[in-house]
């Protein structure tokens, strides 16, 4: 099923038709196509790119060999488009870790391509395999990292608050609702309830959005004074998250060999 958004119709039959060309160059299926990024996020400029991120599956006799194969498909940019995906086996092994990666392209709300059998697999899997704790983590090193490099000199790029303060506030939903959290930024901002930090994060917004990201502007005491915070709350907490008992391998196996089965079954109706 291929889902045709509010964008411009000719970057939309653009994506779809290279999504095809990428199918018949390494003879996979694309199963599921999504926007990555900023544009998945809603903070994007006008000249952001489109990170389209995609899950593909190859002919059942693929995954019948000894040694390892390739199982990523990536591409050089080009222009403004960068494409990337995982295979079918590598992505539920990343399920199997409670990759946020995965599980924010699963809710990505720009979709490009959705087999619904696949999507109701990997969707029960996600909820299956979600892990609070490893997920808090993998945020909190991301927030932490983009603070120190880019938020603690006099003058900062308005785009690096979002990339602290997104990985920030998906710790704070995992903290109050134990779930993956939504990939939309203003989804996340809705916990902010201080309406000065809000006025200054939705103003810094208006801005990222506007093009208005590469200039220098002076650092937002207020917006770092909460960082701070929240970076210490979740270094002081994070290890005390519950680790959950993860599934017994099993039922990845058999979501792996359903979504194998179904594929061989609509080759043979196609």
């Amino acid at each position: 099923m291929y889902y045709n958004w509010t964008m411009d119709r000719k970057i939309y039959d653009t994506i779809k038709e290279r999504l095809l060309e990428v199918e018949k160059e390494h003879k996979v299926k694309i199963l599921y196509a999504v926007e990555s990024g900023s544009r998945s996020w809603g903070i994007e400029s006008t000249n952001s790119d489109y990170d389209v991120r995609f899950i593909y599956v190859h002919d059942k006799n693929w995954y019948l060999n000894i040694l390892p194969k390739k199982d990523v498909i990536e591409y050089p940019i080009v222009d403004e488009f960068d494409y990337a995906g995982w295979d079918l086996r590598k992505t539920l092994f990343l399920a199997n870790k409670s990759n946020p990666v995965l599980f924010e392209w699963l809710k990505s709300p720009i979709i490009y391509y959705k087999d619904n059998y696949f999507y109701d697999v990997m969707e029960q899997l996600s909820q299956e395999y979600f892990s609070p704790i490893s997920s808090v983590y993998h945020y909190l090193h991301m927030a932490r990292g983009n603070y120190r490099q880019f938020l603690q000199t006099d003058k900062v790029k308005i785009k690096k608050y979002f990339y602290v303060l997104r990985p920030l506030m998906a710790c704070m939903w995992i903290e109050k609702y134990k779930e993956s959290p939504p990939v939309e930024f203003e989804k996340l901002l809705t916990q902010i309830t201080e309406k000065e930090l809000l006025d200054e994060i939705t103003d810094l917004l208006k801005k990222k959005k506007s093009g208005i990201e590469l200039g220098l502007e002076p650092r937002r005491d207020r917006i770092n004074d909460f960082i701070e915070k929240i970076l210490q709350h979740f270094e002081d907490v994070a290890s005390s998250f519950d680790p959950k008992k993860k599934p017994k391998q099993k039922i990845l196996e058999e979501g792996f060999i359903g979504i194998l089965d179904y594929m061989e079954k609509q080759r043979d109706i196609g």
